[in-house]
């Protein structure tokens, strides 16, 4: 399994905070908390070999799950993978080109060179997470917000995946999640500068999950809806 990269040492532990709201900066979500493997195994039967971090930031190391090749009867709808959070095209030079590609507005997606490809192919995925940060900027300063489902239970946010492979030739998996307009989301509508366009992720209900993931191209725009405010808790 790849080492974890580090980009502009960004770890989970010693991202400062001035640093994540440069990343912030006209993007959604660049820091989320994963869930531990017994989360992982426990609300989506999937275990996953070797380890991840919990404290994801662009270029870390996170799972993510995806339709196995060659589905049939009887096999299982979805497998986790250990994948560079920031989606990295055939054509990327290095892996510090993920830390513009964490994030794929649902608006250019199937345009934008970074991710056309995954798009056009319909490389779905899911990322699980048990919270999303984002910075709440009503008092007039930045304040780092914690955002969950209110059942407790993980997100599921929809996404793309991509296979790359490294100059010295290793293969690297890479995730990107999906964002669609919140300009009138009753929560999401917090988030960001008052002057910036507001966003949110794709949380996808759990009844689509493995719809979601075997879903065509042409489908996919039917999963890209905002989730419901009433469902949602910030902290």
């Amino acid at each position: 399994m790849p080492t974890s990269p580090r980009i502009n040492d960004l770890t989970g532990n010693q991202a400062s905070f001035a640093a994540w709201l440069k990343l912030e900066e006209g993007a959604v979500c660049s820091h989320y908390e994963a869930p531990t493997p017994v989360q992982l195994k426990h609300c989506f039967g999937v275990e996953l070999e070797g380890s991840t971090q919990t404290e994801l930031w662009p270029g870390h190391l996170g799972a993510f799950l995806l339709r196995p090749d060659g589905t049939a009867d009887g096999s299982p709808s979805m497998e986790v993978m250990p994948g560079v959070f920031g989606l990295l095209p055939f054509w990327a030079k290095d892996r510090k080109f993920s830390r513009h590609t964490y994030n794929a507005r649902t608006e250019t997606v199937a345009d934008k060179p970074s991710f056309r490809d995954a798009w056009r192919h319909a490389r779905h995925c899911i990322i699980p997470a048990v919270a999303i940060y984002e910075p709440d900027w009503r008092s007039g300063k930045a304040v780092p917000t914690r955002i969950s489902r209110v059942d407790g239970e993980l997100m599921g946010i929809a996404g793309l995946w991509d296979r790359w492979k490294s100059p010295e030739g290793e293969v690297v998996y890479s995730y990107t999640m999906l964002t669609v307009n919140a300009d009138d989301h009753p929560l999401m509508k917090n988030y960001h500068r008052p002057e910036d366009e507001k966003r949110m992720v794709v949380i996808l209900p759990k009844g689509l999950y493995a719809e979601w993931l075997s879903a065509t191209a042409a489908n996919s725009r039917e999963f890209l809806k905002r989730f419901p405010a009433d469902r949602l808790i910030a902290v």
